[in-house]
């Protein structure tokens, strides 16, 4: 209700602004149409209608003007619509493998851990993804959307391989969409 008052008096304020230019038409006595000189448009309202104003308004513009703009924000759980090309969100990847130990192996045995995988599971070809940040090594698999697609994945990858299915892990971070 604040709202359609809020449109009310713009809409006042847009006459106020308007009516001087066709002062010829408002008067004091609204039966003669005469305009005495020196008077606004608002004083003669006001002095008119012993402050009870009336306005009149075409039903379809006040549908327009009383009815809430439609948001074009998207629902919180819809997902984010993919342009077509490469598309960064957030999301989650799996860790594999995460060392600063030992670090004359560390890139050779965090490319060993992603080539593993990729050798149990082809579909995860071109998601594999080692980098170092000093002084550690680190092996992520996946561009999942959901936390839940990522622990199904999770749970796949820690039964092929129970050698290392403790060191893995869910890490949220910025995931990468080809459409």
């Amino acid at each position: 209700m604040a709202q359609a008052s809020k449109y009310i008096m713009i809409m006042i304020l847009l006459m106020a602004c308007i009516l001087p230019s066709a002062g010829q038409t408002i008067s004091n006595d609204p039966i003669e149409g005469e305009v005495k000189p020196g008077s606004n448009a608002i004083e003669q309202i006001v002095e008119s209608s012993n402050g009870n104003v009336e306005i009149i308004i075409d039903d379809e513009l006040k549908e327009k003007i009383l009815t809430p703009p439609e948001s074009n924000k998207q629902p919180r759980n819809s997902e984010p619509s993919l342009k077509t090309g490469i598309n960064k969100m957030s999301g989650y990847r799996i860790q594999v493998f995460a060392d600063g130990l030992n670090q004359h192996s560390l890139e050779s045995r965090a490319k060993a851990r992603g080539n593993a995988i990729l050798a149990k599971f082809p579909k995860y070809r071109g998601q594999v993804y080692t980098f170092s940040s000093s002084p550690n090594w680190y092996t992520r698999v996946g561009n999942f959307r959901t936390e839940s697609e990522a622990n199904d994945a999770l749970a796949q990858l820690r039964a092929a391989f129970p050698s290392f299915a403790n060191e893995m892990r869910l890490v949220k971070c910025q995931i990468v969409i080809v459409r």
